[in-house]
């Protein structure tokens, strides 16, 4: 196979590789879930569709980039990292998703799903990575919490090998999220409850990185997650959403997901418990009808309230 060089731009990289998803996989509709915003620094989309991502490996930092090349995609990385980058590159578009099983059961679901055939479930592998960002989004307007992600990775994170565009970063070890003071949390507009559990799973991050690399099973993990402080079932359901691709996680708590279900599938506003009950059928997948909800063009009808500023909201989700 020959050298990937057509981009004469970019420097030769460290390590790629080109294949084909044993499903159809869309770089955009399967990576685009786990950027955190427009100024993600650990994620960024090119003009040209491509998306770039950095990553802390055992070797060393890492960015790659994934291009789709029609059924193939090509993933080129540079840094110490970039050969273990490239091994787990498949894992990071999907290739661990099973649809098998899955029957979509409903109008809106079926052209959904029929739109968009590329979107797997995928995760990143990276437990710290998931914690810290589902933590920030406790209790909080999503526009604070990805400012909070944004500031803080471009502060504690070292700069992404050349040739990652300007500003990537690569996500910080714990032991950079434990030398945050309590006024630096403050400045970044995270609360020190939620500060408190990003310390706490920072100061665990190599037994909690073991329940990924020794694949222990979902239910297990969900177990731990639950047993640690500041983190309930909405957190640990993201969690395993990003980091473990699990396709039938949900987001129990979320003060979006049940009202925009409930709307879309059944014409009306659900509670958490109608939620849970109404997606049922499709256990194992629960999770997946939740992204083809929002692929497809949900219906999100506006909430007749007073305009809040970002700040900690009266719900229990963690």
């Amino acid at each position: 196979m020959a050298a990937a060089d057509d981009a004469p731009s970019l420097p030769a990289p460290d390590a790629w590789r080109e294949w084909a998803p044993r499903l159809p996989t869309s770089i955009a509709q399967t990576i685009g879930r786990a950027q955190q915003g427009r100024r993600d620094p650990t994620q960024r989309r090119d003009p040209d569709g491509a998306v770039w991502r950095t990553m802390r490996t055992p070797d060393g930092p890492a960015v790659v980039r994934f291009e789709q090349r029609g059924a193939r995609i090509l993933c080129r990385a540079w840094g110490a990292g970039a050969a273990w980058a490239v091994e787990r590159a498949p894992w990071l578009l999907g290739d661990g998703d099973d649809p098998s099983g899955f029957e979509p059961q409903h109008p809106f679901l079926e052209a959904a799903h029929r739109r968009h055939p590329g979107m797997r479930i995928a995760g990143s592998g990276d437990m710290l990575h998931g914690l810290v960002g589902a933590i920030l989004e406790q209790r909080v307007e999503a526009v604070a919490a990805l400012a909070s992600w944004s500031r803080l990775v471009q502060r504690l994170g070292e700069p992404a090998p050349h040739p990652a565009p300007a500003g990537m970063r690569i996500f910080p070890s714990g032991a950079a999220w434990l030398g945050l003071e309590q006024g630096e949390w403050r400045a970044v507009g995270v609360d020190l409850r939620r500060a408190a559990t990003i310390r706490w799973v920072a100061a665990r991050e190599r037994s909690m990185q073991r329940l990924v690399d020794e694949r222990r099973d979902l239910e297990t993990i969900d177990r731990v997650l639950l047993s640690m402080p500041g983190i309930g079932p909405w957190t640990s359901a993201e969690v395993r959403q990003r980091v473990l691709g699990d396709a039938d996680a949900v987001s129990v708590g979320d003060v979006h997901l049940a009202p925009v279900v409930g709307q879309t599938l059944a014409g009306r506003s659900f509670d958490d418990a109608e939620l849970v009950a109404f997606l049922e059928p499709w256990r194992g997948h629960r999770y997946r009808v939740a992204r083809l909800v929002y692929a497809g063009g949900a219906v999100v009808r506006p909430r007749i309230a007073p305009r809040r500023t970002p700040g900690p909201r009266p719900e229990s989700r963690r």
